[in-house]
């Protein structure tokens, strides 16, 4: 008898393991490579080309000085000419990781160039001057965690001094501006001021007058604070390297008490006026990840509910910026009057999405990742001798900017800024050496 019941609980057992196994798994077998430990010869081949290539498309991206911009500084090329905020950040930081950072110091001090009195910088400048957009568009939470890593790049904090009670005035604008008296969390005045332009998580058209307490804002935020704090304590300011801390850590509490939903297993927008979840699935949701501010059993649970779950966020040619199920998910070629975050494989949104895989112990997704992006833009350089801001998540058609955009030679203008990133991401599945923005 008990023999008996012995075989029949392991046939339950079984059963029941396979019944839940298989509910999760895509029927495209190109979904499931994750499953399988990458072939580490191809991988190191993607990574050694797409290095190769990139020796020559990074160069695209340096401007020397002029005229405003008084260091030199760094374009997406192509399409955009001028300096972007976090473009010239993510940027900065592939520099960093070639042993290049002065190249962010450089993006740092044009910034700060351009702060006023209040604490207000633009998140555009160019030779002629800053240039605000859509509003003020003030520049996104970067600029202290800018100033950290290209300090760090550099191993020399000393140029920081001058500069650190206009980087304390930033902060404080967007305290006055972007944070919500009630909660402490913090929002964007309009998606375009995210740098996610049409996200659907957020108002989006100027007429949409909402305002969301959003992970991504919160969290960026967040890295700001911890940054101010790591240089505060550099120069000797201990007293604001406290108060910093202090905010980033009950900034971080707010995030995981007010943005993440328990039942849902993901950090939501949230409605500042009803105080209700406003429950879309986008790239913003994973920002928090990137940070590190969920703990280790909600990232893991969330990573493999959503980002790694082909009816959501992945897609045979990489990580989609906004869920399948999603009414609005579409991969339409759009780049004005803004760029299109509703659907497409962004190689940047990629590359923060591999800093929450690692960061949550999905070693092997990242490796998936690196070798499809990486093959997917070695053949958009092959083809096009350049790159697109993104990509149809499930054909893998380059989208923006479009062909139709040609320089005065007949060719394609195209776009290389942050994918310049996915090098980093292949770097640290193949050489064990990752870029992940911590600040410690």
């Amino acid at each position: 008898m008990h023999t008996i019941k012995y075989i029949l609980l392991i046939s339950v057992f079984l059963i029941i393991n396979y019944s839940c196994s298989d509910t999760k798994k895509s029927t495209d077998p190109e979904l499931n490579k994750n499953e399988t430990m990458p072939d580490m010869r191809v991988l190191k081949k993607v990574y050694n080309d797409l290095k190769d290539n990139y020796l020559e498309q990074s160069k695209k991206v340096i401007q020397p000085a002029e005229g405003y911009l008084e260091y030199p500084y760094l374009i997406p090329a192509g399409f955009y000419k001028q300096m972007w905020d976090w473009d010239g950040f993510f940027m900065g930081n592939y520099f960093v990781s070639k042993g290049k950072p002065e190249y962010l110091k450089y993006w740092a001090l044009n910034l700060i160039k351009g702060i006023d009195g209040e604490g207000y910088v633009s998140g555009c400048a160019t030779t002629k001057g800053p240039r605000p957009i859509f509003g003020d568009f003030a520049m996104k939470p970067f600029l202290s965690q800018g100033v950290y890593l290209a300090s760090k790049g550099l191993k020399d904090f000393t140029w920081v001094k001058p500069h650190y009670e206009q980087l304390k005035k930033v902060l404080a604008y967007r305290e006055k501006t972007q944070q919500d008296a009630e909660t402490g969390l913090f929002y964007w005045d309009i998606a375009m001021q995210s740098g996610a332009d049409n996200n659907p998580a957020l108002n989006y058209f100027m007429e949409d007058k909402r305002s969301f307490l959003a992970p991504d804002a919160s969290a960026w935020q967040y890295k700001e604070y911890l940054a101010q704090s790591a240089l505060a304590e550099k120069i000797g300011e201990l007293e604001d390297a406290t108060i910093y801390l202090g905010k980033a850590e009950k900034l971080k509490l707010a995030i995981n008490a007010l943005l993440w939903s328990n039942d849902d297993q993901v950090y939501y927008t949230v409605d500042r006026e009803t105080g209700d979840f406003y429950k879309r699935i986008s790239y913003s949701s994973f920002i928090p990840l990137l940070a590190g501010i969920a703990p280790q059993h909600e990232g893991k649970a969330m990573i493999e509910k959503y980002l790694l779950d082909p009816e959501h966020m992945k897609a045979k040619y990489g990580f989609r910026t906004l869920s399948a199920k999603d009414p609005d998910y579409n991969n339409k070629n759009i780049i004005v009057p803004f760029s299109n975050w509703q659907g497409p494989v962004w190689p940047i949104s990629n590359y923060i999405y591999s800093v929450g895989l690692k960061k949550y112990g999905f070693e092997e997704e990242v490796a998936w990742l690196g070798e499809t992006l990486g093959t997917l833009l070695l053949k958009d350089m092959e083809k096009h001798n350049t790159m697109h801001e993104n990509y149809n998540a499930d054909t893998g058609e380059p989208l923006a900017p479009s062909d139709d955009h040609i320089d005065e030679n007949g060719k394609i203008v195209g776009f290389v800024s942050w994918n310049l990133c996915i090098e980093n991401v292949l770097d640290g599945a193949v050489n064990d050496n990752w870029m992940l923005l911590d600040i410690n």
